[in-house]
């Protein structure tokens, strides 16, 4: 299931700040694990900086906290997968870190306003 929760607090994981070029080098390293978890301590010690530094520099360069953030990379990476293959859509969510089908298909319906199912049909060559 996909992780990245906690609060805005400080987890007391401080370190020299991310420059702009280190944050887009952290925001690059999660794409690479998007079917993993990762959680806000992971993202902040990639970035050498703390939770709440982190939290404050991703909503001041993506207007979105990380969660917020990780969440759309992975219904990105959801809809990438269902328009490129026929996966299953408990696969389709493992590799895209949403966990579950259920999940899947909450998460997508919400952001995109389809179904899983329906999306990828749009995207089905008929004869």
């Amino acid at each position: 299931m996909w992780a990245l929760c906690g609060g805005d607090g400080d987890d007391g994981a401080a370190g020299a700040d991310d420059d702009a070029g280190g944050s887009a080098a952290t925001r690059a390293w999660v794409l690479e694990r998007l079917a993993d978890e990762v959680t806000l301590t992971d993202l902040a010690a990639h970035a050498h900086t703390s939770v709440r530094n982190l939290t404050r520099r991703f909503h001041a360069e993506t207007g979105m906290s990380p969660l917020q953030w990780l969440l759309h990379q992975r219904v990105n990476r959801a809809r990438e997968l269902l328009e490129s293959t026929t996966l299953s859509m408990d696969l389709v969510a493992r590799r895209s870190g949403l966990g579950s089908g259920e999940s899947l298909r909450q998460h997508f319906l919400k952001r995109v306003g389809l179904a899983p199912s329906a999306y990828r049909a749009s995207f089905t060559r008929h004869p």
